[in-house]
C-alpha cells in the first residue's frame, strides 16, 4: 500500500445463483451456491427465510447452508450482507396440517382430497384413536378407534380404505362411519398397502414377504425378499409393476421392482434407509430417505437420476393428492407442499 492511501475494501453484495432443494420442511436444511455468501467481520451474513431470519450452519464465498425456520412459510430467501441484500429466490415450505399423531408410513388420499394418517404406537399397545381424518380446509379428526398398531393405509379402485395391523397380521377395511372388519388375517408383520388397478391388494409382511390378494380374497405369495427391521413400503404402477423400499440400516440401500409374474430386481440402489413412496406420471418414484447424507424427500426419474427435492429429516411417507398437493408424513406429523408434482393415480 503506498503511504498515506487509505485500506478501503468494498463490501461484495451477496449473489444467489441457486438454491437446493427448492423445498423443504420447516426446520430442513437448504443449500445456497452464488457470491459473496461468506463470512464477514462481524461473523456470516444474515439469510432471511420469508422474512424469518434463519440459522446459518456453513457459510463460504461461494456456498451458504441455512436451517429452514421452523415457523417459515412458502415465501423468498435472501441474504443481507455487509455490501447489501442479494436478490431472493423462492422457497417452497411445507404447511403442517395435523400432529400429535404417529404415522410409520403412507398416508392415504381419497378421490375428493380427504388425507388419512395413523396413529400406530409402540408394538402391543392400543391408542384411543387408531386413524385420523383430515378433509380439506378443515383440522383432522379421530375417525377409526380398535385397531392396534395400525400401519399400512391404502385406498381400492371403488374408493374404500383399507388399514393393515403390523400387530396381528390383518387388513382391516374401513366403513365411511369409521367402522371396520377384518378383509384378509395371516399376513404376517403386515406393513405397507398398495391395491393396483386391478383391484388386487399387495400387503408387504416385514420379515420377508409380499403377498397378493386377489378381488376374491385369495391370497398368494407375491415375492420374497430380506426381512426388514422397520417395515415395507409399497407403490404400484399401470402395469402392474410394484416397486418396494425395506429400509435397513445401510447408506446404500435398494428400491426394489417386483414384476407382475413375481420376479425381482433392483430398479435403484444408493439411498440411505428409504421409507414410504409413491411414483408420479411421468414415471419417477418419491421416496422418503436420504441421498448423499441428506434427508428428505428424494426423486429417482426413470433413468435412475436421484435428487433431493424436499429438505426434511424425519420424513416417512408421501403420497400425492388429486388435489395437486404433495402430502408428507412425519413420525408425529401430517404436512401438504406445492412442489408442482402430478401424482400417478390408477382409478
Amino acid at each position: 500500500m503506498v503511504e498515506g492511501q487509505e485500506n478501503t475494501e468494498v463490501a461484495v453484495v451477496p449473489r444467489i445463483d441457486d438454491l437446493r432443494p427448492a423445498a423443504a420442511m420447516p426446520g430442513g436444511i437448504v443449500e445456497l451456491t452464488g457470491a459473496g455468501l461468506g463470512p464477514e467481520s462481524e461473523g456470516p451474513p444474515k439469510i432471511f427465510v420469508d422474512g424469518l431470519a434463519a440459522d446459518v450452519l456453513m457459510s463460504r464465498e461461494g456456498r451458504l447452508v441455512c436451517k429452514t425456520p421452523d415457523t417459515a412459510s412458502t415465501g423468498l430467501v435472501a441474504v443481507h450482507g455487509a455490501g447489501g441484500e442479494s436478490n431472493a429466490v423462492p422457497l417452497r415450505v411445507a404447511h403442517q396440517l395435523a400432529d400429535e399423531l404417529h404415522p410409520v408410513t403412507n398416508p392415504a388420499v381419497s378421490s375428493t382430497g380427504t388425507i388419512y394418517a395413523t396413529i400406530s404406537g409402540q408394538r402391543g399397545k392400543q391408542t384411543p384413536t387408531s386413524i385420523v381424518r383430515i378433509r380439506p380446509g378443515e383440522p383432522s379428526t379421530p375417525f377409526v378407534s380398535g385397531i392396534l398398531n395400525a400401519t399400512g393405509l391404502a385406498f381400492s379402485p371403488d374408493d374404500e380404505l383399507y388399514a393393515t395391523s403390523r400387530a396381528d397380521g390383518t387388513v382391516y377395511r374401513i366403513g365411511e362411519d369409521g367402522s371396520h372388519s377384518a378383509y384378509v388375517e395371516g399376513m404376517g408383520v403386515a406393513t405397507g398397502a398398495v391395491f393396483d388397478a386391478e383391484g388386487n391388494l399387495f400387503v408387504g409382511d416385514r420379515s420377508g414377504t409380499i403377498f397378493k390378494i386377489n378381488t376374491q380374497k385369495q391370497i398368494f405369495v407375491h415375492a420374497t425378499l430380506e426381512a426388514s427391521p422397520a417395515a415395507y413400503h409399497l407403490a404400484v404402477n399401470g402395469a402392474g409393476t410394484l416397486f418396494v423400499s425395506a429400509p435397513m440400516q445401510s447408506s446404500n440401500e435398494t428400491i426394489w421392482a417386483v414384476e407382475p409374474n413375481g420376479d425381482v430386481r433392483v430398479w435403484y440402489r444408493g439411498l440411505g434407509r428409504p421409507q414410504g413412496l409413491a411414483l408420479a406420471q411421468d414415471g419417477s418414484v418419491y421416496v422418503a430417505a436420504c441421498l448423499h447424507g441428506q434427508r428428505g424427500l428424494v426423486r429417482v426419474s426413470p433413468r435412475s437420476e436421484a435428487e433431493l427435492v424436499l429438505a426434511g429429516a424425519s420424513l416417512v411417507g408421501v403420497a400425492f393428492s388429486p388435489m395437486g398437493a404433495t402430502i408428507l408424513t412425519t413420525q408425529d406429523a401430517v404436512y401438504e407442499v406445492d412442489l408442482g408434482v402430478e401424482g400417478l393415480h390408477l382409478f
